[in-house]
C-alpha cells in the first residue's frame, strides 16, 4: 500500500494532457505520476526535465537511456523504477536476453566496450554513497562525447530521484512492468517488494 493515495479526480483532470502522453510513451499511465500529480507543477517540472532526456533532442540511444536507468536505480535499491526500466528498454528495442543478463554488463558479450563504460559510471554513481570517481569519466570519454556524458549523468540524476520518490512511498507497480521483471528479473533476484 502507498504511503501517500493517488491524487483526486480533479487534480489528475489538470494533468490529463501529461497523463495521455506518458501512456502514450509507456503503455499505460505510471503511479508514481498519478501520485505525484497531488502536486501538479511538481509532476509538470519533473515531465520537463524528462522529456529533455528522453525527447527529440535526446542523443543516446533509447535502449542505452534505459540500461543506464535500469543498472542506476538497481544500485540504489528502487524495485519500481528496475521493473519499469526493463520493461522500457524492451519496448524501446533490447533483446531480452540482454536485459536479462545486465548484471553481467561487465563480462556478457551481449555488451559493447562503451555500454559497458556507461553502465559502470551508472552503477557507481547510484549506489550509495556516490562510487563516481575519475575513472568511470576516463572510461566513458573513450566513447562519448561531453555531450552524451552529460546526457547519461542527467539519466542517473533523473532516476535518482524518480528511485527516491517511489521507493519512499512504496509505490505499487503496475500489471505490465510487473509481468516483465517477473519474467526477465526474477532469476537475477529481482521481487516487487512493498511496490507489490
Amino acid at each position: 500500500m502507498p504511503h501517500l493515495p493517488e491524487a483526486t479526480a480533479q487534480q489528475l483532470d489538470l494533468v490529463s494532457d501529461q497523463l495521455t502522453m506518458a501512456e502514450a510513451a509507456m503503455g499505460f499511465v505510471p503511479n508514481s505520476l498519478k501520485i505525484m500529480a497531488r502536486r501538479p507543477a511538481l509532476m509538470q517540472g519533473f515531465l520537463a526535465l524528462a522529456g529533455a532526456l528522453n525527447g527529440p533532442s535526446a542523443i543516446l540511444p533509447p535502449q542505452l537511456r534505459q540500461l543506464v536507468a535500469h543498472i542506476a536505480s538497481a544500485a540504489s535499491g528502487c524495485r519500481y523504477c528496475q521493473a519499469h526500466t526493463a520493461h522500457n528498454a524492451r519496448r524501446a528495442g533490447a533483446q531480452e536476453e540482454k536485459i536479462a543478463a545486465v548484471w553481467e554488463y561487465e563480462t556478457s558479450p551481449l555488451f559493447s566496450e562503451s555500454e559497458r563504460a556507461a553502465l559502470s559510471l551508472a552503477q557507481a554513481a547510484g549506489s550509495q554513497p556516490n562510487m563516481a570517481g575519475p575513472e568511470h569519466f576516463e572510461a566513458v570519454r573513450r566513447w562519448y562525447s561531453d555531450d552524451e556524458v552529460a546526457e547519461i549523468v542527467g539519466v542517473i540524476a533523473l532516476f535518482g530521484f524518480l528511485n527516491r520518490w517511489n521507493d519512499t512511498l512504496a509505490t505499487p507497480l503496475e500489471e505490465s512492468p510487473t509481468a516483465f521483471a517477473e519474467a526477465h528479473l526474477s532469476d537475477a533476484g529481482w521481487t516487487a517488494g512493498k511496490h507489490g
